[in-house]
């Protein structure tokens, strides 16, 4: 079924409507009724969907380029495999819908609802997810590079494999969050709330962790190589076998982390809070750039003084 480009069809009543392949480019359906409708591999291209009633319907590998769908109800909706790219989803409700696969390239979802979806192998690079709700969604192997996540709620969300290269993650919620193996290189997490979250084997490198809270979370195997956690709560962390190579780590809190077999050479300590931390060993320690004004164990303070003077000396960059 074909509609003349530009149709206006505001506020019509579509429900169940097969438009299966049908051509809607540029058709106006705003705050029209298309709930239950079937919609697959139709064109939508720059059609005006603002407001539409979308529950439930079936637009799997739509083309949806460049679409208006503001406020629009997509609960449960089927958009495997369709195309949004530069799509306006701005305060959409895509509550537990289908986006695998889906195309959401430079889309705007901002303040959109996607609790529960399933956004596994989704392309959200350079998308707008300010303040977006994806809480207990399935990002797994989703590409969110260089997308704008501040103040987003990702708490519980399985971002495992994900690629959040340079994303903007600036309080960010991701409490309980998986983000195992997840490529974070350069990424901006200041301020993130990551309590508890999964991060094992996830690569941080250069990444800003300012102030974020990782109370509890699991960094086993995670590379931080050159990461900036200055002033970062990291108490009761798992840091096994992390990597921490040039990381900063001036202000940080680490009582009570697992430092086990962890790569501190050449990090910077300086005013960090390490009582009680377990595994720490004087021989990791003695490759750490400075240790000034830490807060030690006197089992490791008092040899790693006598040993290693220079160590706790204010520098010149200090």
């Amino acid at each position: 079924m074909d509609i003349p480009a530009g149709k206006d069809l505001r506020g019509a009543n579509l429900q169940g409507a097969n438009f299966q392949g049908a051509n809607l480019q540029e058709a106006n359906l705003q705050e029209a009724s298309l709930q239950g409708a079937d919609l697959e591999k139709a064109n939508l291209q720059v059609a005006t969907l603002y407001g539409a009633d979308l529950q439930e319907t079936n637009l799997q590998e739509a083309n949806l380029q460049g679409i208006d769908l503001i406020e629009a109800k997509l609960e449960k909706a089927n958009l495997q495999g369709a195309n949004l790219l530069k799509a306006n989803l701005q305060g959409a409700d895509l509550e537990k819908a289908n986006l695998q696969g889906a195309n959401l390239q430079e889309a705007n979802l901002q303040g959109a609802d996607l609790e529960k979806a399933n956004m596994e192998g989704a392309n959200l690079q350079g998308a707008n997810l300010q303040e977006t709700n994806f809480q207990s969604a399935n990002l797994q192997e989703a590409n969110l590079q260089e997308a704008n996540l501040i103040k987003a709620n990702l708490s519980g969300a399985n971002l495992q494999g994900a690629n959040l290269i340079e994303a903007n993650l600036q309080e960010t919620k991701l409490k309980e969050s998986n983000l195992r193996k997840a490529k974070l290189e350069r990424a901006n997490l200041e301020g993130a709330k990551l309590k508890e979250a999964k991060l094992e084997g996830a690569n941080l490198e250069g990444a800003k962790l300012i102030s974020a809270n990782l109370k509890g979370a699991s960094l086993k195997g995670a590379n931080l190589k050159g990461a900036n956690l200055i002033k970062a709560n990291l108490n009761g962390a798992n840091l096994q076998r992390a990597e921490f190579q040039g990381a900063n780590l001036v202000k940080t809190n680490l009582k009570d982390t697992n430092f086990r077999k962890a790569n501190l050479e050449g990090a910077k300590l300086k005013e960090a809070k390490l009582k009680g931390a377990q595994n720490l060993s004087l021989d990791q320690l003695s490759k750490v750039r400075t240790l000034y004004n830490a807060e030690l164990d006197e089992k490791l303070l008092i040899p790693l003084k006598e040993k290693y003077p220079a160590l706790f000396e204010k520098s010149k960059d200090e």
